[in-house]
């Protein structure tokens, strides 16, 4: 039951784009299926204020439909993260996020919603997309 799933990082659809602030998030992550609703993920991109984050965590999925050949689980992700300059001055905090996962066979997406922390983070939706290799 194991799966592993790669991403070449987040796009970035920010509530306030008027900011001037990277959509493309370029990077690269990784997810491992452990059991139906419980995933490991980690990785690193270049983040919305053009700085390098890192990034590992635990994703809890225990909702969970088919749809069209598709399944769509929902749930939180618990990460930690690194790199945000008017967050901690860059170093490392934890967050849980909202997350929906739709998945096929071989490619998928997981979509959550970065909320507005004044002076610390710019909201956004933040799409990822991903390609099972295992």
């Amino acid at each position: 039951m194991p799966q592993v799933w790669l991403n070449p990082g987040i796009y970035s659809l920010h509530f306030d784009s008027g900011k001037g602030l990277r959509n493309n998030n370029i990077g690269f992550g990784g997810e491992v299926l452990l059991a139906r609703d419980h995933l490991l993920m980690g990785g690193s991109f270049i983040n919305s204020n053009g700085a390098r984050t890192r990034y590992a965590g635990y994703e809890w999925r225990p909702l969970h439909w088919q749809f069209s050949g598709f399944t769509i689980g929902a749930g939180i992700a618990l990460g930690a993260f690194d790199g945000y300059p008017n967050y901690r001055n860059g170093a490392w905090f934890v967050a849980p996020l909202p997350l929906l996962a739709i998945e096929g066979k071989t490619f998928g997406a997981n979509i959550s919603l970065i909320p507005t922390v004044a002076n610390r983070f710019d909201g956004a939706l933040a799409i990822q997309i991903k390609m099972r290799v295992w």
